[in-house]
């Protein structure tokens, strides 16, 4: 199956769309996603349409309601989850300013107890 991101005029992904692989591929067999965004329009009409997938390997993430596409990437981003984190440039996602302990244990993101020191924002869940 193919999905399609439709978004709104901030480049906000409001919806997926999921349709079947033959309407994208072409007389060669070659998936064209002009072909899903030409069924997409005749379905709803003129709109912004971006391919997206699972896998990662169309615009980086896979398209999530809320996510941002991002022309100059041509990636879909995920929304910031806190105010200290930054977007890591190969992946598109987004990273704590410290490493996640790697001892086993389950750690939740803090950021008032970040933003105290900004030595540590990861507390063990309890």
């Amino acid at each position: 199956m193919a999905h399609f991101a439709i978004l709104d005029e901030s480049n906000i992904v409001t919806r997926v769309e999921v349709i079947n692989n033959a309407v994208v591929l072409d007389g060669d067999d070659v998936e064209q996603e002009q072909l899903g965004i030409n069924f997409l329009i005749s379905l709803y009409g003129a709109g912004n349409y971006k391919q997206t997938s699972y896998n990662g390997n169309i615009r980086k993430n896979y398209a999530g309601i809320g996510y941002t596409y991002d022309s100059g990437r041509n990636a879909f981003i995920p929304p910031k989850p806190y105010p200290s984190w930054t977007l890591v440039e190969d992946t598109c996602r987004w990273t704590a300013p410290v490493e996640e302990p790697d001892d086993n244990k389950v750690y939740d993101w803090n950021e008032d107890a970040y933003q105290a020191d900004n030595n540590n924002g990861w507390q063990e869940r309890e």
